[in-house]
């Protein structure tokens, strides 16, 4: 229901049932500064059970970059908005609540004179989500299901709460 896997959801939610170590994932990405001309600033090679997949980033020229590829922020909100889509989806997929439409538009509101040097003006201002339902669910489950996703989705815990950032910078 809704393109979201419930025998893998189900299983894993077994899983965590009995031990709760089982809810643990750790993903990772590492990428590389591109020093060659032409090319975006920064790439990334990930694995994923379906293989591997490149993602470039290059910043606006505004800000020092070519503009030939989305930035960084446009992947931070990318992820912030499909997470919260899964979130939302699956959790109406686990109440048994079909939607037809799931949108989800992030916008981030950004004032980079902190990054020059220029203020003490906090980086992100705001981020705004637009979400778009369509189903045959009444408004009170939407905005259950709402206020459910708000509460458990892991994006949008980060940007609510602290969270431990360790940053290990080596010579190499």
């Amino acid at each position: 229901m809704n393109h979201v896997n419930m025998e893998s959801l189900t299983k894993l939610m077994e899983a965590i049932k009995g031990d709760s170590a089982n809810g643990k994932i750790t993903p990772k990405v590492t990428g590389k500064w591109i020093f060659e001309e032409g090319q975006p600033q920064f790439r990334s090679e990930m694995e994923v059970e379906g293989g591997t997949f490149t993602v470039d980033a290059d910043m606006p020229t505004s800000l020092g970059g070519w503009g030939s590829a989305p930035g960084p922020l446009h992947y931070c909100l990318y992820g912030l908005a499909s997470c919260y889509a899964f979130t939302f989806a699956a959790l109406a997929a686990m109440e048994g609540v079909a939607l037809r439409k799931l949108e989800v538009e992030t916008e981030g509101h950004i004032d980079v004179s902190k990054v020059f040097g220029l203020s003490d003006d906090p980086i992100v201002e705001e981020v705004r989500w637009r979400v778009v339902v369509d189903s045959d669910a009444d408004d009170q489950t939407i905005e259950r299901l709402k206020k459910l996703a708000e509460e458990r989705c892991p994006a949008v815990y980060c940007l609510t709460n602290p969270v431990k950032l360790t940053i290990d910078v080596r010579r190499g």
